[in-house]
């Protein structure tokens, strides 16, 4: 069993649901991103998504690519993320990390060097943006054979065929992207992703986590009462924006941002 799938378990047996952050890796230091992760745990993270940083990253809204901008100025690349990863575990062998990015950095480096660099780091999963399960042939039996959570988007668009064959390839979780557009684009329709998320369950038995247009302590309820978790990331990397002048003053303000979004999913009922 994968940290992953070990944690939304013991949380679905808890009644519970899920809190997965995302940050991008690098921003806005590289030295910081460490210590900003056991911030968000400390806040209530049951899972984190850490960012690739990559040059062109078309899924996201100006907010992450300007967050990627920072990071990759400081010369963030792949393998320091790995090695951001690594030193992380030295404090927190817990915590699921997914490294959410795109294909240009994993190919780069080679999937198989890739794949191993993620299991010795301490990697749980693996969100690639713009690598459709059509075209993973040659890198999931990479990431199957070392235990590592192949996780990717479902849409608002997708269909039921394809929700079924995605699902096929998929581990630990599903990202439901809530609304058509990139991120912090738009503003979640919480009925219409109820809607979707149930009928995303009639067709697969893997968790189903919403991402996209969760702000806030109300908003991250409200998903989080038709969902199996919500994935919070454009409102995290704005605030990294607006506090990157004082490091102890961003991880307050990143504190501040997530913890009620915790108390918020646990105050839901069972």
């Amino acid at each position: 069993m994968s940290r992953i799938e070990g944690v939304l378990r013991t949380l679905r047996e808890q009644g519970r649901k899920a809190l997965i952050p995302y940050i991008t890796a690098g921003d806005p230091h590289p030295d910081q991103t460490v210590g900003l992760m056991h911030t968000l745990v400390d806040a209530g993270a049951d899972i984190i998504e850490l960012g690739v940083p990559f040059s062109d990253p078309m899924a996201d809204g100006p907010v992450i690519q300007q967050a990627c901008e920072r990071a990759l100025r400081h010369g963030t690349s792949l393998r320091q993320v790995l090695a951001m990863v690594k030193t992380f575990r030295e404090k927190d062998d817990a915590t699921p990390i997914v490294l959410m990015g795109y294909l240009n950095p994993m190919e780069a480096m080679g999937q198989e060097k890739f794949a191993d660099g993620a299991v010795d780091a301490g990697v749980d999963g693996i969100l690639t943006v713009d690598l459709p399960p059509e075209e993973a042939d040659e890198v999931a039996p990479l990431f199957t054979a070392r235990n590592l959570d192949a996780i990717f988007l479902l849409a608002p668009t997708t269909t039921d065929d394809r929700i079924r064959a995605i699902s096929e390839h998929s581990s630990g979780y599903v990202y439901y992207v809530s609304f058509k557009g990139v991120t912090g684009a738009g503003k979640i329709d919480v009925d219409e992703v109820a809607a979707n998320v149930a009928h995303i369950h009639e067709l697969t038995a893997l968790p189903v986590a919403v991402g996209f247009g969760i702000r806030d302590a109300a908003t991250a309820a409200a998903v989080g009462q038709v969902s199996d978790g919500v994935i919070v990331g454009s409102v995290l990397v704005d605030t990294i924006a607006r506090n990157q002048a004082d490091p102890d003053q961003l991880k307050r303000a990143l504190s501040d941002l997530l913890h009620p979004m915790r108390e918020a999913l646990d105050s839901l009922p069972s």
